[in-house]
C-alpha cells in the first residue's frame, strides 16, 4: 500500500512552497501557514517537496524574497526537480514575470491555487459559472505575463506591439466574457430567491466555519444524508440545504463553502448567490477544528468574513468539533475560553443531542406566541402572517379576523408598523 501512495506521489507535479514572516511575527505561525499551502496543494494535485520560509519585514517588490533568496530557490529547484513554484500570499505580475525569469518555473500564487481547487471541484451550474467569473477576474490584470513571448517590448504608451495588440484583444474578449457571467449569475441568484421565499416559514440555520472544520460530516450526522465529506481542504463548494426535525419544528439546514484565510476577494464576489445561504440564515453554527493549534486564527478569519458578509450580528452557536482528537489540557483551555461552546465530534456522534438542543434554545428565544384581532380591510397584515409567521389558529369573528401565531421579533417589529397595536387588540405572551 505504502509502495502504490510512492509511486502515486511521483506521478503528481512536484511543488516548492515558498512564504515570509515579518519580524513581529511568529515563527510557528508561518510555518503552519505553509502547511495549510501544503493541504492546498495535496487538494489540488500536486504534491510539495519542499518549503522555504523566510524572515522580512515585507515583500520584495521585484521578486516577493529579494534576489539572494531566489537564486538559493533556484539552485534548490535545479537539484531536487521541481518545475512549480507556489507562495503563500498574492503576488504583482511584475513579481510573478521576475521569479518565473530567474527560475524557469510554473510560478503560482496562493489565489490562483485556491482558484485552480474550486475549478476543479464545482459541480454545479452555478458553482462553475460563479468558478469561472473568478478566474477571469484574477486574470484580467495579469495579462501582460502570458504575451511575453510575442514581444520584447513591454506594456504602456509608444511601446505598442504584437503582443500588446494581443492584449488589448484578450481583454476585451474576457470583459466581455466577465458581462455574460454577471447576467447569468443575477438570473440564477433570482431563482435561488424564488426558492428561498418558497421556504420562508422555514427558521433557516447555516453551518460556517473554516474549511475543512467538518461541516459536510456534522450535516450528514445530524439529517443522515450522504452529502460529500472528505478529509481535504474545499471538498464542497456546493451550499447543500437539508430539512432537519428538531423536537418542536422543522428547521432547514445548511452548508456552505469553508472559509480561508487570504480568500481571494473575487471569491467572495462570485460566490455570493452561495454565501446568501448565510445572509440569510436565523442562527449560524459556527463550527471549529478543536484539534487544531490554529483554533484562534481560524476563529478570527471566520469572524472577519462574516464581517464581510455583513452576517457578523447573526445569532451563532460556537461549536467545536473533533472533540475526540483533543487532549484534557486542551479541552481545558478551550472551556475556561469560550464557557458557552459546546464540544462535539460529528464522526463518533459525540454531544449531537446537546447541539439539537443549544439549536431550540437559541430559536425560541427569537420569537414569540401572539393573539392579533385584525380587521379584515387590514389584508395586507393577514397576507404578512401567513408568509412570515407560523400561524397555529384563524377564525373570522364578524368585522375581525382572529389569529393566533408564532413569530419571529424582527417580523413582529416590521407588523406593528402595519398596524395600530393598541386599536387592534395585539396580546402576546
Amino acid at each position: 500500500m505504502l509502495d502504490e501512495v510512492k509511486n502515486s506521489d511521483i506521478e503528481k507535479e512536484k511543488v516548492l512552497l515558498v512564504g515570509i514572516y515579518s519580524l513581529s511575527s511568529e515563527k510557528f505561525q508561518a510555518q503552519e501557514h505553509l502547511e495549510e499551502l501544503a493541504l492546498l496543494t495535496y487538494s489540488a494535485g500536486g504534491i510539495p517537496v519542499a518549503k522555504i520560509l523566510q524572515q522580512r519585514n515585507r515583500p520584495d517588490v521585484n521578486s516577493y524574497v529579494g534576489k539572494g533568496k531566489l537564486n538559493e530557490i533556484n539552485g534548490q529547484i535545479n537539484a531536487i526537480g521541481v518545475k512549480t513554484i507556489i507562495f503563500d500570499d498574492d503576488l504583482s505580475p511584475t513579481q510573478i514575470r521576475n521569479v518565473e525569469k530567474v527560475t524557469n518555473a510554473k510560478v503560482l500564487d496562493r489565489s490562483a491555487l485556491i482558484l485552480d481547487i474550486f475549478a476543479s471541484r464545482a459541480q454545479t451550474a452555478a458553482a462553475k459559472t460563479q468558478v469561472e467569473l473568478a478566474q477571469l477576474q484574477y486574470l484580467l490584470p495579469r495579462l501582460t505575463r502570458y504575451w511575453t513571448h510575442l514581444s520584447r517590448q513591454s506594456g504602456g504608451i509608444g511601446t505598442k506591439g504584437p503582443g500588446e495588440t494581443q492584449i488589448e484583444t484578450d481583454r476585451r474578449i474576457i470583459s466581455q466574457r466577465i458581462g455574460v457571467l454577471k447576467l447569468k449569475l443575477e438570473k440564477l441568484d433570482k431563482q435561488r430567491t424564488t426558492q428561498r421565499k418558497s421556504r420562508d416559514q422555514m427558521t433557516r440555520v447555516s453551518l460556517v466555519g473554516y474549511t475543512n472544520a467538518g461541516k459536510s460530516t456534522l450535516m450528514n450526522a445530524l439529517t443522515n444524508s450522504c452529502v460529500f465529506a472528505e478529509n481535504q481542504l474545499f471538498a464542497t463548494l456546493d451550499s447543500t440545504v437539508r430539512r432537519h426535525q428538531l423536537k418542536s419544528q422543522e428547521i432547514l439546514l445548511s452548508d456552505t463553502v469553508g472559509f480561508i484565510r487570504k480568500l481571494p476577494h473575487h471569491l467572495v464576489q462570485s460566490f455570493k448567490s452561495t454565501l446568501d445561504e448565510v445572509r440569510e440564515a436565523d442562527l449560524l453554527i459556527h463550527l471549529v477544528d478543536g484539534s487544531s493549534k490554529m483554533v484562534h486564527e481560524y476563529i478570527e478569519v471566520v469572524q472577519q468574513t462574516l464581517k464581510e458578509l455583513k452576517s457578523n450580528k447573526k445569532q451563532t452557536l460556537l461549536v467545536f468539533n473533533k472533540v475526540d482528537r483533543i487532549d484534557d489540557e486542551q479541552h481545558e483551555m478551550l472551556r475556561a475560553e469560550y464557557p458557552s461552546a459546546l464540544y462535539i465530534s460529528s464522526v463518533r456522534g459525540i454531544g449531537l443531542s446537546q447541539l439539537e438542543e443549544a439549536i431550540e434554545q437559541k430559536i425560541e428565544s427569537k420569537y414569540r406566541q401572539v393573539d392579533l384581532d385584525i380587521p379584515i380591510q387590514a389584508y395586507r397584515a393577514v397576507a404578512f402572517i401567513h408568509q412570515r409567521a407560523n400561524v397555529k389558529n384563524e377564525k373570522y369573528t364578524g368585522e375581525y379576523v382572529h389569529i393566533s401565531c408564532r413569530i419571529d421579533e424582527k417580523d413582529f417589529k416590521q407588523l406593528s408598523k402595519m398596524l395600530n397595536t393598541i386599536e387592534y387588540g395585539i396580546e402576546t405572551r
